[in-house]
């Protein structure tokens, strides 16, 4: 109870409190944005092997999940132990490499943990003790998984925005109260999601019908209806507004850059994240601007 009391009394230590949270739930979400995608593509093989031929048996294939099996270096195989798994510490202790075969470990590893630890502490700085502070690291914790899976597949799970959607839905129908920031009241958390969902599937069939492409994906649809969710239907052009320049400020820099050939698709689920996570942290200081312009 003095734990809590002191959290619940001292910003500081309450922001402390969640970068520490952080630092931990940033080792989970590199198992998340390795293996998710891995399961589904398993999933997906194994529908199509179903739809092929009904009658084979289902092919055995050892458990592979978020828990099973236990982490392990990909050059040999050996277990990761506890102290080699400690967040950020043990990345630079290990010099990058693994302790076994000093094969080199990706340095997004401890990026990911690091950005989830600060991002943590920023939002419970920001909020307060509280479901608002709850809430917001659910919210930040599931855009980062968001943006690493699209980052390496394009992809953007049903598995995680649809859940974050109903979430965001809940959240409006039993806390928000129309008075605080977030979460928001039920008409416009509802709104929010229907017109997040519309406003980009509208885009992408225009451009559908007048290129013939596809300008992005489904993913990318349920994502915005998720923010529209959390945030409201007022903060969807924000939001829209903010991925949309920033996506092609830094499309534009790669291509004139050389590090990025036109005909090859940018994933747009990171520039909606992260303009997500900005409305939520400071939407008066983001959105006061845009309505003085129509005054």
């Amino acid at each position: 109870m003095e734990l809590i009391e002191l959290l619940r009394q001292s910003p500081a230590a309450f922001a402390a409190a969640a970068g520490l949270l952080g630092l931990l739930v940033g080792s989970f979400l590199n198992v998340v944005i390795h293996r998710l995608p891995r399961m589904l593509d398993a999933e997906w093989r194994a529908d199509c092997a179903a739809l092929t031929d009904p009658d084979a048996p289902p092919p055995e294939s050892p458990r592979y999940n978020l828990l099973a099996p236990r982490s392990a270096c990909p050059g040999c195989g050996a277990p990761i132990t506890a102290l080699q798994n400690i967040p950020v510490v043990s990345w630079l202790a290990l010099r990058g490499r693994c302790a076994g075969c000093r094969a080199p470990i990706s340095v997004r590893y401890p990026i990911v943990e690091a950005a989830t630890g600060a991002l943590s502490a920023l939002v419970a700085w920001h909020f307060g003790w509280g479901w608002e502070a709850i809430f917001g690291l659910v919210l930040t914790w599931t855009l980062l998984a968001l943006t690493g899976i699209d980052l390496d597949t394009q992809l953007l799970p049903d598995g995680l925005t649809l859940p974050l959607m109903w979430l965001g839905l809940l959240a409006a129908a039993y806390l928000g109260r129309g008075a605080a920031p977030f979460p928001v009241d039920l008409k416009s958390s509802v709104l929010g999601a229907a017109f997040g969902y519309l406003c980009l599937w509208s885009v992408y069939q225009g451009f559908r019908l007048a290129t013939g492409k596809e300008g992005m994906g489904y993913g990318d649809f349920k994502l915005l209806a998720a923010l529209g969710a959390w945030l409201g239907w007022q903060m969807l052009l924000p939001v829209v507004l903010l991925s949309a320049a920033s996506g092609a400020i830094v499309g534009i820099g790669l291509m004139v850059l050389g590090r990025h050939r036109r005909e090859v698709p940018i994933p747009f689920g990171p520039y909606l994240a992260a303009a997500g996570w900005l409305v939520m942290m400071w939407a008066p200081e983001l959105v006061a601007p845009w309505w003085s312009l129509g005054r």
